[in-house]
């Protein structure tokens, strides 16, 4: 959450101070967007709402594009999807003021890599996105007391409780998808605090 008294951009500063007294170097840049398609009307059944389904790009996988379902499915394509949603316009329609997007800073500490965000919604920033990376391991589970361990010596009393993918994953291996999946869920817990004033939330 935004600090008290604070706007967005300062919280991200006090964040980006915070993981440099720990030794963190600056490694770049990264951005992760992620722009919402719905269902048709003419596809939809009466008295059924339509589906939603987010195209997602991550500057990590500059190949790639996800396509991710809510509670569904995570489709993994080449970057020419985008070119496939302009064919497929009768059926997904895409919503022009939902795009949101994550850009900021990479860090690497030690086996750490962190992505401090700014989440911005037009030409707004309405939230802060933090994503922790521990590079040797991709069994999540592993070394979550790890991550967490870590995330407390920066971020405090908010570090986050576990994310709801790893709930499914048990012992299997984390994929790039996994990431796009947290990074939906909190787009979509953004756009939904959109009424609140940034500085409210908590």
């Amino acid at each position: 959450p935004v600090a008290e008294g604070k706007s967005v951009q300062q919280t991200v500063e006090l964040l980006a101070r915070r993981l440099e007294a720990l030794g963190a170097d600056k490694q770049g840049t990264f951005s992760v967007d992620c722009e919402t398609y719905h269902t048709a009307a003419a596809l939809g059944t009466q008295g059924q709402t339509g589906k939603l389904m987010y195209v997602m790009h991550n500057s990590e996988y500059p190949l790639s594009c996800f396509a991710l379902f809510e509670n569904g499915p995570c489709l993994v394509a080449d970057a020419n999807f985008d070119t496939l949603m302009v064919k497929l316009k009768g059926f997904f329609q895409n919503a022009k003021a939902n795009k949101i997007e994550s850009r900021g800073t990479r860090y690497q500490y030690c086996d750490f890599l962190v992505k401090l965000g700014t989440v911005t919604m037009g030409p707004s920033a309405r939230g802060i996105s933090v994503e922790v990376e521990y590079c040797p391991c991709v069994i999540a589970n592993d070394c979550w007391n790890l991550l967490m361990e870590f995330m407390q010596s920066f971020m405090g009393s908010h570090t986050p409780g576990v994310p709801s993918v790893f709930g499914s994953k048990h012992d299997s291996a984390y994929s790039p998808g996994d990431t796009m999946a947290q990074y939906m869920e909190l787009f979509n817990k953004i756009r939904k605090q959109q009424q609140v004033p940034v500085a409210g939330i908590r």
